[in-house]
């Protein structure tokens, strides 16, 4: 008991310190009256909140972080703020995007803004690697949920490096090194899809071509990173089916993945704090990175 509440202490302390040296990076700092909007209508122009660590290590790994929330909120404390304080204990740089939303008027962003918020965000974290210490080949992307999505976007439609842009940014690959999808929405067709997820990235009207292709299984090459996905058999929100039909696309491309499929848990639980079982997979997805040397 001792040792439990001591490690809880230094577990606190770390997400103090981390919160403490949280800085805010805008995406977009040339453009005015872009704003993240949504269900809550936040006027905040969409932006990355870095969670650095401390010292001067060099060759960090690092993680940009997409919380969920059907592409019309963002769970950004328990899939985004509590996210990046466990990886930065893990030796993680991290970076929390907080992209574009909808609404249910329809008076958000739709695609392709949280495409280019993905991969703006990844080019940035690039971009800053030597400054910051990251290395720039060990740096992957998390989601959840919709956020989920918008993560198996940026590992399945990145753009490459042009090395003679007159864009400083577009000189980087957005490709991330790895991709760690928690209950993923993938499907935003099939009978298995979220349907408000769809919704509120593509518009009320469905567009079946563009349903198709953003169905992100669709989009799975062999340039697509290894990949570790989280999925629960009881989730009625995004049914596993999800997880399976990536699962598959990216053992048909002959990429390295890894699914887990808990017999609980049902949608939305984060890292699963309260529950024994579920509160293992950040250890899993670690232990998994340090299987493809991201560490």
């Amino acid at each position: 008991m001792i040792k439990f509440h001591r490690l809880l202490f230094i577990t606190t302390l770390m997400i103090m310190n981390t919160a403490s040296a949280q800085t805010i990076i805008p995406l977009y700092p040339e453009k005015t009256g872009l704003r993240i909007w949504g269900r809550q209508k936040l006027t905040d122009a969409p932006h990355l909140v870095h969670h650095p660590l401390s010292g001067d290590r060099t060759g960090k790994p690092c993680v940009l972080i997409c919380p969920g929330g059907g592409y019309t909120n963002l769970a950004a404390i328990h899939e985004g703020k509590d996210v990046a304080a466990f990886f930065n204990s893990m030796g993680y740089e991290a970076f929390v995007l907080m992209y574009r939303l909808n609404d249910g008027e329809q008076a958000g962003s739709r695609f392709p803004a949280q495409h280019e918020d993905v991969t703006t965000a990844m080019r940035i974290i690039k971009s800053r690697a030597s400054a910051i210490g990251v290395d720039p080949n060990k740096t992957g992307i998390l989601g959840f949920s919709a956020g989920g999505h918008l993560a198996s976007m940026g590992a399945t439609m990145h753009l490459e490096a042009d090395p003679s842009a007159s864009d400083p940014l577009a000189r980087y690959s957005s490709r991330p090194s790895f991709a760690i999808l928690i209950y993923p929405v993938i499907s935003l067709k099939d009978s298995f899809a979220h349907k408000y997820s769809a919704e509120m990235l593509t518009g009320k009207e469905p567009n079946p071509a563009l349903r198709d292709s953003l169905s992100t299984y669709n989009r799975v090459t062999s340039q697509t990173p290894p990949t570790f996905i989280v999925f629960s058999s009881d989730d009625k929100s995004v049914p596993v089916q999800n997880g399976i039909v990536f699962y598959q696309a990216l053992l048909q491309n002959g990429v390295k993945a890894s699914l887990h499929v808990f017999d609980h848990g049902g949608h939305g639980y984060g890292m699963g704090p309260k529950d024994p079982v579920l509160n293992q997979w950040p250890g899993m997805a670690v232990r998994w990175l340090e299987s493809q040397g991201m560490r």
